[in-house]
Parts: C-alpha cells; structure tokens; sequence
C-alpha cells in the first residue's frame, strides 16, 4: 500500500503528514468531535473522502459558519424523511440552510398542521438516535431521473445542473460539476432508509446532531416565483449544542416581545390597512409624533451642516429612467408604468436621485458652489415581491431621508470622510452605538463606467472606511450598478444587525446626464456624485428604533413624555396647570382626567410605555409641589413644579433613556 503525503492546515499552522492509500478525512482528525467536514482545494467534503496526495486539508468546526450550514441542512435532510415516513405522498422540493436554521418545501395535499410539525419532530429525533449514515454517491443524469421520477421538483433541478440559483436555494441541489445523491443508511444492515438529492457536504451521521427544533410553516412558492405552485414549507432550527439552542429561542422569544408589527398595533402607532395594500403603512397620531419628531431634529441637523432642502415629485416620464439606467437595471423593483398623455410611460418613482440631477442641471454651475448638498425626505415605491414584505422594515411604499452631494475631484474624499462622520454622530444620537462598516464591491456582471474609475472609487471608499477605526467588512459583489458604496451596520439592544445608511460613490450617473461645472480656469469638469441615506428609510428606520428600545422610547422621541395621574378629582385642575406649564416649554404633557382607578390608571400608562407619570395628592397641592413615577416602578416625591418642569425638559434636550 502506498504512502500520500498531505498538509492538515489549521489557521496559520501547517502540520505536513504522510498516510496510506485510503485514509479518509475523518481518518485525520480521528477523535475530533467537533470536527464534521474538511476543505479541500477551497471545496467543502464529507470526512469520508479519501485523501490524495498533495491534498491540503482544512478541517471544519461544527461551530464555524460553514460547520452550521452542514450541521442545518444535514437536519433538514432528517426533517424530510420524517415527512415522507409520515406523509408518503409528500413530494420533495428543497431544503437549504439559512441564517440560524433550515427549511424544507414540500408538496402535500392539504398544509401542515401545528400537531403535524409535533410528529415530524418526534420522528426526526427517532431518526436522529438511530444514527444514519449519509453517504455520498455520484450518479448519472439519467440514472437520477429515472430513481426520481416520482419527484417532479427533483427532475426539474436535474435540468437545472450547472445554472442553480442561490437566491432560491437550489445550488444545494445541483451544481455545475456531477450529479450526487445521499443516502441515509441503517448502521447495521447498511440497508438504504432514504435518499435525496443533494450537493452535500453533510454530517458522518445524524447522531452528529445535537440539538434542533421545528419551529413554524408557511405556504411558499416554488422556488420563489409567483407563476409556480405553492408549496409548504416547514422551518427548523439547529445547533451544536442544546444551550445553543436554548440561547436562540430565548433571543427569538425576546425579538416577538419587540416585534414592530406587535408593538405598532399595541401602542397604537401605525397600521397596514389591507385595503390600502401590502407594504403600505399609514401612521396613527402618536406614530406621527414619533416620526415627526424623528424628523424634525434630523432636518436641523443637515441645516447645521450645509444641506438645502429639495423636493421632487411621486411620479415622472419613463425616460428619466431610461437615461438614468434604472430600467435597464431595476425594473423588476419598479411598480408597471401607468400609460397617460397618449401612450407615453409614467413611474411610481423608485429613487430621488435622477431628480435630483436635473436639480443641479437646471442651471449653470461654479466650482465656488461645491460641494452641493441636496436633502429630501422624498417617498418612493418599490414592487416588492410579495413574500418579502415584512411590516415597516420591508415596504413598497416608504420615505428616504435622501441626499446628493455634488463636489470636485479634488473634495471627494474630505466631502466622504466628513459624511460618514456625520451619519454616525446622527445614528448616535438616536441611542444606536455599536456599529460595524461594510464595503461592497462591483458585481461583474452588473455595473456601468470603466474599471478605472471603479477601482479609485472603492480604494477611496476604504480608506474613508479605515479612518473611523471600526470594523471593515467586505462585502464583494454587492454594489448598486453605479458605484461602490459604504454600509453602517448596527447592532440593536439584542445584539441583532441592521443596514443603517449607505454611502454610494458615483462616477457614472453624472456622466449619463452630462452634468459639469465651471472650475476655477474656465473649462466645464464632471462632479463627482455621494449617494446618502442616513436612515434607509423613516418607516425603516422607525421600525428599528421600536425594537431597539421594545417601545419604551427615550422621552425626547416618545409620543406622550409624561402624563399627570391624579389620586383624586379634585387634583386635576392642579395637574392640568402643571401641564399647561410643560406645554408652554414644548413637553408633551398629558393629564388622565378618566373614571379609572388610579392604580389602573398607572397600569395603562405603563402599558404604554409613558415615560414619567407625575403624581398629585393632597399635600403635593398644597405645598407645591408634584412626584414623579418611573417606568422601572420607582417614585421621587415632593419635587417643585419649576424643579420638575426643569428636569423634563434636560432629560429631552439631552435625549437620555430614562
């Protein structure tokens, strides 16, 4: 038997081996349990390859992002036998890997029931304890069709090899190279208990899962497309470890509390009117505050560094469009056009900033004018597919704190550095704090305007980046046609990531409009363009601040900042000049004059999240004075009305939780 010479690579160690002819992967980190697959030449296998020589062996880490996709989608592949061991007429679509868990689609005469989801989930832990190989076997194209012929989904990824999607989870299927399918084999009798067609890599055997959970299911489209029919999807979970799992449906428990949705309709903020339609919000009086509010001090912060205000309009020409690229590139995320003035196309429109260019091309240009600064809150509408839309975070109808900055060559990279300063000082002050930023790349397959300016674009974009001493992830790929552009990633209270503002480099936009500006020797130069959203989007952005803070807003952006509770009739008269008082400072001061109890009374405000209940009794009456309630339950008594009407408004100017 021969020797193969191998290197096992750990991070930056490389430990050279010689072994014999068959060593398989799992051979080389034999007693590693944690350790469930290997990458070789930059490709993920089972432990069960077999070696050659030459080959550098990287093993995987359950733990690792790659250890948890296998880990997932070796689950979903149990979840899919328990179905069809439960429901042998189910029909097999696919079942990827996702972030923190797993799906499978299913094609059944009538959906899941939520005490199906309980069988299957006892199945799988059947399946589970009986520790079931997954082998690996190539097979041919025509050998695959003629095993699956029952399974019309499965024939239709076969057609698919070499040109499967990620996007809709099909590239766990098939991919460009051979054609594998996995079977899940008795440990004693080797005997087949059920096979699927898949890429892999996958766990040696399913007692290599150790911890998972069915979690819901929904109706879903094959693969993604609303001309296909609709499947049943079921969505589970899984870990390394039953504290893992633990920890994640207790953070997941802890995200319903702050869901949105949830607290939007329980505080009475907004709603999605199903007459209006899908991903349309209309906000309610005291989510109008919020926003108002929210907007208010975002608007004198862009006055106090050199943003004019601008507005454009909902609707335009297609041919703006055309020249800006927009139906070239993002029609699929363009509302149809509605055909007005003898047949010509008019859009809903998707983006400010061609708009935004005709702004700045209505007429002449001096360089001693730069850097221009054009802000709207201006509304776009955007098709999404109905699949996506989630509450206020995924809308089709929403409001962009947008901005266009116009300047030289020469200033785009101080004009740069200086806006993301400014977008994190903002994101700041409404209590976000923990920031990474990503940089996304050109995707060579979509963009416009030559690799040169692309290049000085993204190197510029960096550098700006570095200079805030945060986190820098690269994000390959995931530019926008026009540009590169930096991303502020936040993370909220409970450590979940959102996609703040963005910040989008643009030499090609000015050049498909001809913008140019008179410098300083006379001759006509080409801006440079900064695309900016601060928030994303108001509704977005709201969205986020609502989970951030579980509804229970810093008093300078909540809806009712204190409200007056009087123990008795007779101190509401005294309340309602203690809050006529408040009001004449800008305090949002509210008095409950109801029937109710004043203990119900309390009980309703903190639903409500108030942020200070000022209490009123007799001997506050008479000496003056008030007490003040938290939200936390604790009480300051005898406070001056000045002295109380004082601490309200610091605790707003200086927008601190309380």
């Amino acid at each position: 038997m021969s020797d193969v010479r191998v290197i096992i690579q750990r991070d930056s160690e490389r430990d050279e081996r010689v072994v014999t002819t068959g060593t398989t992967a799992a051979d080389l980190f034999a007693g590693e349990r944690t350790i469930v697959a290997a990458r070789v030449a930059g490709e993920l296998k089972d432990l069960a390859y077999a070696v050659a020589d030459g080959d550098e062996v990287e093993p995987v880490e359950i733990s690792s992002e790659d250890g948890l996709n296998i880990l997932r989608h070796s689950t979903a592949h149990v979840m899919a036998q328990a179905v069809q061991e439960l429901f042998p007429e189910a029909k097999l679509g696919i079942g990827p890997p996702v972030k923190d868990g797993f799906y499978y689609d299913f094609d059944v005469e009538k959906p899941f029931h939520p005490d199906d989801l309980k069988a299957i989930e006892k199945k799988m832990q059947e399946i589970q304890k009986r520790g079931q190989k997954f082998s690996r076997r190539v097979v041919t194209d025509e050998a695959a069709r003629e095993e699956l012929a029952d399974e019309p989904y499965k024939l239709e990824l076969i057609g698919l090899k070499g040109s499967a999607s990620h996007e809709d989870g099909a590239d766990v299927e098939v991919g460009a190279g051979e054609l594998t399918i996995y079977d899940n084999l008795d440990p004693k009798t080797g005997e087949t208990c059920w096979s699927d067609l898949c890429r892999g890599p996958h766990l040696p055997t399913t007692r290599f899962i150790p911890a998972f959970k069915l979690m819901r299911n929904a109706a879903a489209y094959w693969r993604g497309s609303e001309k296909n029919p609709m499947l049943q999807r079921i969505y589970g979970t899984a870990w390394p470890t039953k504290d893992e799992l633990k920890a994640h449906l207790e953070f997941l428990a802890e995200a319903e509390k702050r869901d949105h949705r949830r607290l939007g309709s329980e505080l009475d903020l907004f709603s999605i009117p199903e007459e209006i339609g899908s991903g349309l919000a209309v906000f309610h009086p005291k989510g109008g505050i919020i926003r108002r509010v929210m907007e208010d001090y975002s608007r004198r912060r862009h006055e106090e560094s050199g943003y004019e205000f601008v507005y454009t309009p909902h609707a335009t020409k297609g041919k703006l469009f055309e020249k800006s690229g927009h139906l070239d590139w993002y029609a699929d995320g363009m509302y149809p056009p509605m055909q007005l003035d003898e047949g010509t196309d008019y859009y809903l429109k998707p983006m400010n900033c061609p708009m935004h260019n005709l702004i700045f091309d209505a007429r002449g240009r001096s360089y001693r004018e730069l850097p221009l600064r054009l802000f709207e809150f201006g509304t776009v509408y955007r098709y999404e597919k109905s699949g996506v839309v989630h509450g206020l975070t995924r809308a089709r109808g929403f409001t962009q704190d947008d901005a266009h900055i116009y300047c030289t060559r020469e200033q785009m990279a101080e004009e740069l550095d200086t806006t993301l300063t400014f977008v994190l000082d903002l994101l700041r002050d409404y209590g976000l704090t923990d920031f990474y930023l990503e940089l996304s790349t050109k995707d060579p397959e979509k963009f416009v305007g030559s690799d040169e300016n692309w290049t000085e674009a993204t190197e510029t974009l960096r550098k700006v980046a570095e200079k805030q001493g945060l986190e820098l992830v690269m994000d390959p790929g995931g530019a926008a046609f026009y540009g590169p552009k930096i991303s502020v990633q936040a993370r909220d209270a409970i450590g979940r990531t959102w996609q703040m503002s963005t910040i989008q480099l643009d030499f090609n936009l000015p050049q498909r409009f001809d913008l140019e500006y008179t410098a300083a020797d006379g001759t006509k130069q080409q801006p440079v363009m900064i695309h900016r959203a601060l928030f994303g989007s108001i509704e977005r952005f709201f969205a986020v601040l609502l989970e951030h803070y579980a509804g229970a807003f810093p008093a300078w952006l909540a809806p009712v900042q204190a409200v007056g509770i009087p123990i008795g009739d007779g101190h509401v008269e005294y309340l309602q000049d203690f809050a006529a008082e408040a009001k004449k400072k800008g305090l949002r001061v509210e008095v409950d004059a109801s029937s109710d109890r004043m203990q119900k009374k309390i009980r309703n405000h903190q639903k409500a999240k108030v942020p200070f209940m000022i209490i009123v009794g007799d001997e506050d009456m008479a000496a003056g004075t008030v007490s003040f309630r938290y939200r936390d339950g604790s009480q300051e008594n005898g406070i001056p009305r000045d002295q109380a009407i004082a601490k309200l408004v610091d605790v707003v100017e200086r927008r601190v939780q309380v």
